[in-house]
């Protein structure tokens, strides 16, 4: 009751407030065709006989177009206007609109609760929102009483109505879940790390607003709102790498740009507008976002955005081809990628409106005629900090000067830098949008960046270079000491003296083994110039070979081993193949010839270095991959080359992309921060490195990594108050976690709570912290209490807790090792059903009450695990399992089946599943053929079964074959569909209806099946 009254009623009141009007779940029922079905028809065919000025006959003929669509990008651009049909009486196909977007008020917005859809496994969302009939969006609301209402049972009930009623989702914008006070949302089919909020109500104020879950629900689903966000801020990205098709939906700060941009253009009195989105934070897709509101404009009528045409910018050619990339992947209309000022004069005289044109900023160098009728050109100009060099700004300017200007950075504009502000920004504005480091960081969006200075002695002054120089030379004899003299002493010769190399590649090789290589993270090395990435080279595969030859591998395979863990990436030079006498240069140019990658080389080590547990883990660059790479497991950068400005800022930011790895073994882990390891100096003179921007603008750029020290400690501090409040100070781990057991039952839940939050921290800061010396204090703690939440979650929660394997492997071994010198390894380790021991705790007689309880408590965990891990290979072959374990849980819980009991309820169920496990055996079916009859029995329960059995056959062979023949089947968009032709054959051939979405089903299981694992 109180998840009605404290979330999910103050939602409703908040929707009806903005104008949704409220149905009961008895009128929404009897606006339906049937509990299968989810579109309000009447309401639909009122609207489209309003909208579109067509008959009753028409309109209903419509509606059963629609009942049967179940594509959701196909729902999205019928939704936006794409969708046609011939109406009765004419002989050719008019435009059909479904939603009117320029004038909302001519639309029908509901809202009801408890929506009930019939299916094999019936669901009831707890609340709808339709807009003329159509469900836009499910909202889902836990009790913030419930440990997991923020968390995993929210996003899980949402996965399983998508699963479950998938009807209901085929036409769905996003969804939302809610405890009445944060608020998340995301996109139809996203992953739960993939929900953010929503905290900025641009253009209103939050205090405007009575609580937040009134702000969050008017920021998202407002009428006017939502249909901005449905026209315009939703794409379907196809990843270049996987093939696969991803979902988005904008962030707040993309649409608060974009529409401050958009309502510029449309006013018409200011042509420009100056934007910092901080880098990883999506401002490629900003800038898709913006095409497409200014090309499709659908909730504005303004002449100045009467089909406007719109030319990308960017400085660099491989910055080029990624924005080129994200718009066709976005599906973006018509982008064409123009080589020269020539093809951009020639497509303006051709005349005609709606062009998308993507350049780069140099193809302006020297341009100074002016191109006619440019008035309706709108520049968005990409890193246009750096289109001031070379007078190119000037250039562009004089090609183009009545077009509108709107300059994007993903870093701040310096404070020195007149030409940028002049070019892109309207006098003491500054910036039309900006959404700077720290917000990134509390958002998620990024990660924040630690430095740490390393020893002190391998730090290069400049102004002391000559002290440095005999220093570090002093060994060497006297001619070579003057021949380097007069070739003068730089930086780069002190960098590269050859034990300096050595040293901090011992040391770069024993940090990345304790922070990168438990978790699979990677790194990459900076160095001084293209002759140091090759010395750099050499010395570390030479230590990684040496530690894995001390650890038993053979010489050679350890050498093997070390070199292909490495990949070096810089540019070219005419020098490299020159002959030398000088063995030392002869040897260093033949290492720029053997190490150098050509295109196809390079693209495919960087797509290996973004791939989890493929080599090579490190990469060694100079200049290339400073900029515009992203690779989120670059969990650490060594830098050892002396940069600043936005160089500094460019480079730090490879490491600042958030990255959650899946681990083969189950669980994820989520990377903490990005790390600097700074050999150089760089950072002990942060401030005169970053001088030129506004000190506010780059405060928290690189965050020293002391500051997590004091995170540490007063982590600590408040997790052993919260610890001794509830008395479990001097306890055992098992007897504590039983202890909080019995305090969360008798009414101290928010207790027990606040101890978990504040446990999970002070272990998470033990963790990003590790393995700087600081951690050492707090080691025995850290034990204590990771083995606490795990027996704490399993006598409350009866469920594994997942958050052990969230931690790092760091912790995780740690933890390991200290369960079984315990003895606790009984208790907290839970067993697969395979395990030959897995029936022990079924047997009840001579045991005691507290035995009994502690198995049903360990049974509980382990078997939502088991069928967690099943529903995730094959929802219709194992969601009944899933819901059974919960059925027993609760029915404990609730005083209704004594432990003795529920555990022989566990044993008949752990029977059934071995049974289903089995049943492909008796059929004489393989494993993977059986889970496809069962998809297809789930969805077809009245077809006969020896027909359905023949096609499941069928089916698997096609996929079998295509792994066998294609490995990387998954990954190929027109072989899928192929083999979707193929299914569909089979069906027809067995005479089994609903083709399509069994085919959905079916490769969804498919590709994780047979694939490589995509």
């Amino acid at each position: 009751m109180s998840e009605y009254r404290l979330a999910e009623k103050p939602a409703l009141d908040a929707l009806a407030a903005m104008g949704w009007q409220r149905l009961s779940p008895a009128q929404a029922q009897a606006l339906r065709e049937g509990e299968n079905r989810v579109i309000l028809k009447p309401v639909l065919i009122a609207a489209l006989r309003t909208i579109n000025g067509i008959g009753a006959e028409d309109a209903e003929a419509i509606y059963n177009d629609l009942s049967t669509l179940s594509d959701n990008e196909e729902w999205q651009r019928k939704l936006r206007g794409g969708y046609s049909r011939r109406l009765s009486g004419e002989n050719r196909d008019s435009p059909i609109a479904l939603i009117d977007f320029k004038n909302p008020g001519r639309n029908t917005f509901h809202v009801t609760d408890q929506f009930r859809v019939a299916a094999q496994r019936p669901r009831i969302p707890d609340v709808v929102l339709f807009v003329n009939g159509i469900p836009l969006v499910v909202i889902e609301a836990k009790s913030p009483l419930k440990a997991t209402a923020k968390a995993e049972e929210a996003f899980e009930q949402i996965k399983q109505y998508e699963r479950d009623i998938p009807r209901l989702f085929y036409p769905n914008a996003f969804n939302l879940v809610t405890d009445g006070m944060r608020t998340e949302y995301g996109a139809t089919g996203a992953p739960s790390q993939f929900y953010a909020p929503w905290p900025d109500a641009w253009p209103r104020h939050c205090d405007e607003f009575p609580d937040d879950l009134s702000k969050d629900l008017w920021c998202l689903c407002e009428p006017s709102r939502l249909l901005d966000l449905l026209a315009h801020f939703i794409v379907f990205e196809v990843d270049p790498e996987k093939g696969n098709k991803i979902k988005k939906v904008c962030r707040y700060q993309q649409f608060r740009a974009v529409n401050k941009a958009v309502q510029r253009v449309a006013q018409g009195k200011h042509r420009k507008g100056l934007i910092w989105h901080t880098q990883g934070s999506g401002k490629s897709l900003t800038m898709v976002f913006l095409a497409l509101k200014l090309k499709t404009h659908l909730t504005l009528d303004a002449p100045s955005l009467a089909n406007p045409n719109i030319l990308v910018l960017t400085d660099r050619i491989d910055l080029d081809d990624q924005i080129s990339k994200t718009f066709v992947a976005c599906g973006l209309p018509n982008p064409t990628q123009c080589g020269s000022v020539l093809a951009l004069r020639e497509a303006v005289n051709r005349g005609g409106n709606g062009q998308i044109l993507l350049s780069t900023i140099f193809k302006f160098a020297g341009s100074k005629e002016a191109i006619p009728n440019s008035g309706n050109w709108i520049v968005l100009v990409d890193e246009c900090h750096r289109t001031q060099e070379k007078d190119l700004g000037a250039f562009l300017s004089a090609t183009l000067p009545d077009a509108h200007f709107y300059g994007f950075t993903g870093t701040p504009i310096k404070s020195t830098d007149k030409d940028t502000y002049a070019r892109f920004s309207i006098a003491g504005e500054g910036y039309l949008d900006k959404y700077g480091i720290d917000d990134a960081v509390r958002d998620g969006a990024t990660v924040p960046i630690l430095y740490e200075g390393r020893k002190a002695d391998w730090a290069i002054n400049e102004a002391e270079i000559d002290i440095l120089f005999d220093r570090w030379f002093v060994d060497l004899p006297d001619d070579k000491r003057e021949e380097l003299k007069r070739k003068g002493m730089t930086l780069a010769t002190i960098a590269k003296h050859p034990e300096r190399i050595r040293l901090i590649a011992i040391d770069i090789w024993e940090h990345f083994k304790t922070v990168c290589q438990p978790d699979g993270f990677k790194a990459q090395i900076v160095a001084v110039d293209r002759e140091a990435v090759i010395l750099y080279r050499a010395a570390l595969s030479a230590v990684i070979a040496a530690d894995l030859a001390r650890g038993g591998m053979d010489t050679e395979d350890a050498q093997e081993q070390a070199d292909a863990m490495i990949a070096c990436v810089y540019s070219k030079s005419q020098e490299d193949n020159k002959p030398s006498e000088n063995p030392d240069v002869a040897a260093l140019r033949a290492g720029l010839e053997a190490y150098y990658l050509d295109d196809a080389a390079e693209k495919d080590v960087k797509k290996r270095f973004k791939a989890f547990g493929q080599k090579p883990r490190f990469l060694i660059v100079c200049d290339k991959l400073l900029t515009g790479f992203d690779a989120p497991l670059e969990h650490v950068m060594y830098l050892d080359k002396p940069l600043k400005e936005h160089n500094l800022l460019q480079a730090i930011a490879r490491t600042n992309r958030t990255c959650t790895i899946k681990k083969p073994a189950g669980g994820e882990i989520e990377k903490p921060n990005g790390r600097i390891v700074d050999y150089i100096g760089v950072t002990s003179h942060l401030d005169e490195a970053l001088a030129s921007y506004r000190s506010e603008d780059v405060e928290h750029a690189m965050r020293d990594i002391a500051i997590l020290r004091n995170d540490l400690k007063e982590a600590h501090a408040r997790y052993r108050a919260q610890k001794r409040a509830m008395g479990l100070e001097g306890m055992d781990e098992k007897a504590a976690a039983y202890a909080a057991a019995k305090l969360a039952a008798g009414g101290q839940e928010d207790d027990w709570f606040d101890l978990q939050r504040l446990t999970r921290t002070f272990i998470k800061v033990y963790a990003d912290l590790s393995p700087d010396p600081a951690i050492l204090d707090f080691t025995a703690e850290v034990k204590w209490a990771a083995a606490f939440l795990r027996l704490a979650a399993q006598a409350i929660a009866k469920d594994e807790s997942l958050d052990h394997r969230s931690y790092s492997a760091k912790i995780r071994e740690m933890l390991e090792a200290h369960v079984h010198v315990t003895g606790l390894s009984t208790t907290i380790r839970l067993r697969n059903i395979t395990d030959p021991n897995f029936a022990d705790d079924f047997t009840t007689e001579g045991k005691a009450e507290p035995e009994l309880q502690e198995a049903f408590v360990r049974k509980s965990a382990e078997l939502r695990r088991t069928t967690r891990e099943l529903v995730d290979k094959n929802p219709a072959q194992y969601g009944r399992f899933s819901e059974r374990v919960l059925e027993i849980i609760r029915r404990f819980e609730e005083g209704q089946l004594a432990a003795a009991d529920g555990l022989r309820e566990f044993e008949g169920l752990t029977g059934d599943i071995e049974t289903e496990q089995g049943a492909h055996a008796e059929l004489g079916m393989d494993e993977n053929a059986f889970s496809i009859l069962r998809i297809i029995e789930a969805i077809v329960p009245e077809a006969g079964h020896a027909t359905l059995q023949d096609a499941a056959i069928a089916i698997g062979a096609v996929y079998a074959d295509a792994a066998a023949t294609q490995p990387a089947f998954a990954h190929m968009e027109a072989y899928l569909r192929s083999l979707r032709q193929q299914v569909r054959r089979i069906l027809n051939e067995h005479g089994i209806g609903e083709t399509k979405i069994i085919r959905e089903k079916v490769e969804e299981f498919a590709i994780n099946a047979y694939g490589d694992g995509a």
